[in-house]
C-alpha cells in the first residue's frame, strides 16, 4: 500500500487500502474493519490517517495479516516514496520504498 508520513501522521493512499464489499471474502472483510478501526480517519475518497499512537498496533496488524498467507505482499506491506526520508523504527517491519 502506498504510504507517506506527514506532519507525523502516516497516510495510506485510499485506491490501495481494502474495500468492503458485501458477500465477499470474510479475510479482507475483516482486514478492511481491522484497519479502519484504529484509523484516524478512514473516508471513502481520501487517504486513511493515522496518528502515531496506533503505529505499533498498525504493525502488528499488517503482519498478522501478511502471515495468514490470505492476503499478498502489496496488500500488507507500506511502500515508502524514496522522497520520504527515513521510516520510523516502529513501521519498519512492515514497511518498504516504492
Amino acid at each position: 500500500m502506498r504510504a507517506k508520513i506527514e506532519n507525523d501522521v502516516l497516510f495510506l493512499h485510499h485506491e490501495d487500502v481494502p474495500e468492503y464489499k458485501k458477500g465477499g471474502s470474510v479475510v479482507r472483510n475483516s482486514y478492511f474493519w481491522a484497519l479502519r478501526s484504529i484509523a484516524g480517519r478512514a473516508s471513502r475518497y481520501g487517504d486513511w490517517e493515522y496518528e502515531p499512537e496506533v503505529w505499533f498496533a498498525l504493525t502488528r496488524m499488517l503482519l498478522s495479516f501478511a502471515e495468514s498467507g490470505y492476503l499478498g505482499l502489496k496488500e500488507t506491506v507500506l511502500e515508502f516514496p524514496l522522497s520520504q526520508g527515513g521510516i520510523p523504527d516502529v513501521l519498519r517491519d512492515v514497511s518498504t520504498w516504492e
